[in-house]
């Protein structure tokens, strides 16, 4: 462990907890340190021109590009999927020679109801992207549990090959976290090959303790990815509670090998935003999470202010809004 990351989590120091899930109590977070290290983050420079186009490229291929509304059709989730194979306006990437790189978002997400029309989408367009879904009674998940693993199932069943499961906040205010294990193990179980993101609602947990404890629960239970919220909470990602997830995700890396993904989601509108979450992942986890395979962006409207900073680079100018084609 270094001596930075001590000075923001405190725990045993041998990694024998794997086997005994007391240690779990024993945890506890420095708030002031978390808040100065987000602070210094946020004050790091951001790179400029060419080099900020291809942070801003690169933000786009780890994208879940996403639609959650109640108005929810087979059309606008169509006209998601072809946005997602298609995120930059080819003529602007051939301008940069990148049209031929592949640059699509990291997958679309949508709710269980809409993963078929999604599927069939990709699918006339010969795409391959991963459809994700959120389930398990998102967003609150105060639904019976045998009612979220079956919305699990019928997902998977429908062709999500990524599933956004939420926890059970009162698991985790309460301090039940062999609970909260046992029904992750379970919903686990039920994405099968599916991977799963697991969504610890951070904006619910009152604290950054309750935050780390719940993200090393996830992790132990065997969660590809821990996200920091669903975008209907009040707060959602923000840069301490994400260092505070990181520090976890890195501690358990150490112990045990085992590499789990990182997945900011609700609020993150602008491109700027985009360019502070990968220093931030690139400073606490390292290059090797600055990947889709480790690192998503949860987003809906960020791709849009992406768009605009690159035409403003190709072309000298901000595009108007009909210059840009619409998800």
């Amino acid at each position: 462990m270094t001596s930075s990351s001590k000075s923001i989590v405190s725990f045993l120091s041998s990694c024998s907890w794997l086997s005994d899930r007391e240690w779990i109590s024993k945890v506890r977070v420095n708030t002031q340190a978390v808040l100065r290290r987000a602070q210094h983050i946020q004050g790091q420079k951001i790179p400029n021109k060419q080099w900020q186009t291809a942070w801003l490229l690169k933000a786009v291929t780890c994208i879940d590009l996403t639609t959650l509304s109640g108005d929810d059709t087979p059309s606008n989730v169509h006209r998601l999927c072809l946005k997602a194979i298609q995120p930059i306006r080819y003529d602007q990437l051939e301008k940069m020679d990148m049209h031929n790189k592949g640059i699509t978002t990291a997958a679309v997400c949508v709710y269980p109801s809409r993963v078929a029309d999604a599927v069939k989408s990709l699918k006339a367009a010969n795409s391959n992207l991963p459809v994700a879904s959120v389930a398990t009674g998102f967003p609150a998940g105060q639904v019976p549990l045998e009612t979220r693993l079956q919305e699990v199932r019928m997902a998977v069943a429908d062709g999500a090959t990524e599933i956004d499961i939420v926890i059970n906040r009162t698991l985790a205010l309460t301090g039940q976290w062999e609970a909260m294990y046992d029904e992750i193990c379970q919903f686990r179980e039920a994405c099968g090959a599916a991977h799963m993101k697991t969504i610890l609602a951070v904006g619910e947990l009152g604290t950054f303790t309750n935050v780390y404890k719940a993200s090393i629960v996830a992790m132990m239970a065997g969660s590809d990815f821990i996200k920091t919220s669903t975008g209907k909470e009040a707060v959602n990602a923000t840069y301490p509670v994400a260092i505070v997830m990181a520090r976890a995700i890195r501690e358990y890396f150490l112990c045990t090998g085992h590499k789990v993904g990182f997945k900011p989601a609700g609020g993150i509108r602008t491109a700027q935003e985009s360019l502070v979450w990968l220093t931030l992942i690139k400073e606490e986890l390292g290059n090797e999470w600055l990947c889709p395979h480790l690192f998503r962006l949860g987003a809906s409207s960020l791709l849009a202010d992406i768009e605009r900073q690159i035409y403003h680079y190709v072309t000298g100018q901000y595009a108007a809004f009909h210059e840009l084609p619409m998800a």
